[in-house]
């Protein structure tokens, strides 16, 4: 999924990004590659939260209640949404 999220990135970054180059200053390409960092790094949290709460409901009724386990599938699917925002990916249904 990294892989994927950094092909989407750079992808996005280069057609939106080609003409303007040319004009670009120093200081705006710094930022720019900043930006694309600090949005691959939020990625690869997001992942990782997923990964973890996936585990966690594998445990399933004999570690969590019923209303524990909709808690944890709430926050993976909002978690998904949002790594699925990131990577411009339509959200599932």
């Amino acid at each position: 999924m990294r892989n994927r999220a950094i092909l989407v990135l750079a992808a996005v970054m280069m057609s939106a990004t080609v003409p303007v180059l040319a004009q670009q200053t120093n200081e705006e390409k710094v930022i720019c590659e900043l930006a694309a960092k600090n949005c691959l790094n939020k990625a690869e949290i997001l992942q990782k939260r997923v990964k973890k709460l996936k585990a966690e409901i594998k445990k399933g009724n004999t570690k969590y209640s019923a209303e524990d386990m909709k808690k944890l599938e709430q926050k993976l699917n909002e978690t998904q949404e949002l790594l699925d925002k990131m990577e411009g990916k339509a959200p599932a249904k």
